[in-house]
């Protein structure tokens, strides 16, 4: 994932002195000289409303939400090459993140460098890769015998790399997976996801136009909505 990419103006007061007149008996004070009126020009009040737009578009995107290109198959079939991508920011503050939900994150290992992948393992959960394809079991509170995920936004074509592991998350932590299995570099090869290194959700494709949606490649799962 690659991020899609502040001036200070000041202005100088004159002081006007005021001077005062002094007698043996009294002082009167001097008359107040006239205000000179500066006038404004068109070039300095556009110059005052750029910066204000650029100060409104920086604190969107650092604070509300950025954008982000999708560079790499790890996401494939959903999100390809070019895909441009509008992150919400503020979603997490106000709740967790879920189960099936596709964020982007910023690499534990390399916080420089941001990932898009979709959320398999919660906090508390053990999450269990078994088989070649692999197969997936998530193991919690509500299910401790397990369950399999099902998947239906994978191709059988992208499954495959590493399997047969099992991994016990802690408060704050995730277990993320891409959904092009065969070449995706996840949890399973870099370990887990805290919290802190979410960057937000994918909430909108903008790009290509004949893609344009809110919340792509959107699951939730019948299991979850027993918790």
């Amino acid at each position: 994932m690659n991020p899609v990419g502040t001036n200070s103006d000041g202005l100088a007061q004159k002081k006007a002195d005021l001077s005062l007149h002094s007698s043996s008996e009294s002082a009167q004070p001097a008359a107040t000289p006239a205000l000179s009126k500066r006038r404004i020009g068109p070039n300095a009040s556009l110059f005052g409303y750029t910066v204000l737009a650029l100060g409104f578009a920086l604190f969107i995107r650092f604070f509300i939400a950025a954008p982000y290109v999708v560079s790499g198959a790890s996401m494939e079939p959903n999100f390809q090459d070019w895909n441009y991508l509008l992150v919400d920011r503020v979603t997490y503050d106000l709740s967790a993140p879920q189960r099936g939900d596709v964020i982007v994150l910023n690499l534990p290992e390399d916080t420089n460098r941001a990932l898009i992948k979709r959320i398999i393992g919660l906090p508390g959960e053990t999450v269990v890769l078994s088989g070649t394809a692999p197969t997936v079991t998530i193991i919690n509170s509500a299910h401790p015998k397990g369950f399999t995920l099902a998947e239906p936004y994978l191709d059988p074509q992208d499954l495959g790399g590493a399997s047969d592991m099992t991994v016990t998350l802690g408060p704050d932590q995730y277990f993320v997976l891409g959904d092009n299995r065969k070449v995706s570099a996840d949890s399973r090869l870099w370990g887990i996801l805290p919290r802190s290194d979410i960057v937000g959700r994918v909430l909108l494709r903008l790009y290509p136009l004949n893609e344009l949606s809110a919340l792509p490649a959107f699951a939730r799962y019948a299991q979850d909505s027993t918790r």
